[in-house]
């Protein structure tokens, strides 16, 4: 997933030449088959080639997984102060920030 996010889409060969060792084509071929099939990877087909395309960001990747994680965890809640009082003062800076533009300014 990384060489699609850092590199955009990319054949089988373009994934493995993007890869900082080589890998077998067939490895690389069968990972991108499963990611296609997992949903996380699109696929267009022009000519004979096949190229493939993260569906998501790296970001959005990375919200989904915390919330299939919230989803799973026993107290939704108690997770995600869990998780607030471990985040550095600057992403808890970046978070009211965001919170503030989100509620429009409004004070409670």
């Amino acid at each position: 997933m990384d060489a699609l996010w850092d590199h955009g889409s990319g054949t089988v060969r373009e994934v493995i030449n993007r890869l900082p060792s080589p890998l077998a084509y067939t490895t690389i071929a069968t990972v991108l088959g499963n990611l296609t099939r997992k949903g996380m990877v699109t696929v267009s087909r022009a000519d004979r080639s096949t190229r493939y395309a993260a569906r998501v960001s790296r970001e959005e990747h990375a919200a989904e997984l915390m919330s299939q994680v919230l989803q799973t965890s026993g107290d939704r809640s108690a997770s995600i102060l869990h998780f607030v009082e471990s985040i550095p003062e600057a992403d808890l800076d970046l978070l009211r920030d965001y919170l503030h533009r989100r509620e429009g300014g409004r004070t409670s």
